[in-house]
């Protein structure tokens, strides 16, 4: 299933973690699409019940292991718990085991290596859209985000677990963060003092970036253009002011992933712009468009040609946006449904959550009513009556009896009515 670790060490069980992980997956993507599983071993059916009940013993055995003293059996556990929160709805399971893996979670990141504080960011980010972003996910976030923000901020942590940091800090303030604004407010100022500092100098110099600090950038970038979705007319205005002539000094920047960020981020923030104000019009728009064209035409043989092609596509996309005010919709499909990509706000949306779900993203689109409240798509469909629908429901009253959660709604619909003045 491509779902086990390479290095299989032995865990407690006896069976080792790339066993245990390939067993999760295998359960989970028999036991929740079907009604009855058959048995591997005796070809026997199985109710879904024992299917379900032994793929959670297999998670609990990966939260046990997240305590482990061996490194590599932490990290195989927290690449399994990644791949299994990617790929199913697990609200019921983890809501009663949220404050355990948050703890180890923490552990993690607090004691752990380069590498272990990367995955366990991403786990933990996953978490956040697993608990629906109520006021359990705004708890654990609230634990976490002094530890996220310091490895971020943290020259000395590795680059990895900076990255990581900087996209779990963006996602889990997206889906979180209290309704007051002070966590959104204090989000975007880290995010801004990492990848300001790939801006131009009052020369109107770029400095020469050091190794693996665009990536960086780009990270800590794109989270906080996701956070500028929520953020008020009043207080977009003035970051428009302040970032769009920088970021347009940034389009000259040597590395193509930041440039590529930088390109979606201006587009997103002039949408944003021309939300609130209708005679919203970019300074300097004719330099802005003549680098646009540049970049949409780029042909540097020492660029990768991959990288080439995707970024004048990108670019394309952005000039034509920026002197047409034309957005090409793009289709997703899952299921039997669609989401409609019809601009950069809710393109930064899809893409932050697909980073983070990857090919799951379909999967929480159809069942995480998270999700399906951000893209407007109301509840689950039920469409076999096999699949038993109380844990849906079960989550969705959940969710929609949290306070905060209607709180963010509320913001959620507001920042799609035009962008009322709400903070």
């Amino acid at each position: 299933s491509g779902f086990g670790v390479k290095n299989g060490i032995k865990g407690e069980s006896g069976a080792s973690d790339d066993e245990l992980t390939s067993d999760v997956l295998s359960h989970y993507s028999s036991a929740s699409e079907t009604a009855s599983v058959v048995d591997e071993g005796t070809g026997e059916p199985v109710d879904e019940q024992t299917a379900q009940e032994e793929t959670e013993d297999k998670l609990k055995q990966c939260i046990d292991n997240l305590m482990d003293k061996s490194a590599k059996t932490r990290l195989a556990a927290l690449e399994s718990l990644r791949q299994a929160f990617c790929s199913k709805v697990l609200y019921e399971f983890l809501s009663e085991r949220r404050l355990t893996v948050s703890d180890c979670l923490e552990r993690s990141l607090k004691k752990g290596g380069g590498e272990e504080q990367a995955a366990a960011a991403t786990v933990f980010t996953l978490l956040c859209i697993q608990l629906g972003g109520g006021d359990e996910a705004e708890v654990g976030f609230n634990m976490l985000r002094p530890l996220l923000s310091n490895i971020l901020i943290d020259s000395g942590a590795s680059l990895a677990a900076r990255q990581s940091c900087a996209r779990a800090l963006g996602m889990c303030c997206y889906v979180s963060a209290g309704d007051d604004g002070e966590d959104l407010i204090k989000s975007l100022a880290l995010l801004e003092s990492v990848f300001t500092s790939s801006y131009p100098n009052r020369e109107g110099v770029l400095p020469t970036p050091k190794p693996g600090t665009p990536g960086l950038h780009a990270a800590a970038l794109q989270a906080w253009a996701l956070l500028v979705t929520l953020c008020p007319a009043s207080r977009l205005l003035v970051l428009l002011d302040l970032h769009l002539p920088k970021l347009e000094a940034c389009l000259q920047s040597s590395d193509v992933h930041f440039r590529i960020a930088v390109g979606e981020t201006i587009a997103l923030l002039v949408e944003l712009g021309r939300d609130v104000d209708e005679e919203f019009e970019v300074d300097n728009s004719d330099s802005l468009c003549d680098c646009l064209k540049g970049l949409a035409t780029d042909g540097n043989k020492h660029r990768a040609k991959n990288d080439r092609r995707k970024q004048r596509s990108i670019f394309r996309e952005v000039l034509h946006y920026i002197e047409n005010d034309d957005f090409t919709e793009e289709k997703i499909r899952f299921g039997v449904e669609s989401v409609y990509i019809d601009g950069w706000m809710r393109r930064r949306i899809y893409d932050a959550f697909k980073e983070i779900l990857e090919s799951g993203v379909r999967h929480h689109l159809q069942f995480n009513p998270l999700l399906r409240d951000i893209f407007g798509l109301g509840p689950p469909l039920i469409l076999d009556a096999n699949i038993r629908t109380n844990k849906i429901s079960r989550f969705e009253k959940h969710l929609f009896n949290s306070a905060a959660f209607k709180a963010r709604t509320k913001q959620r619909s507001k920042v799609r009515d035009k962008r009322a003045d709400v903070m």
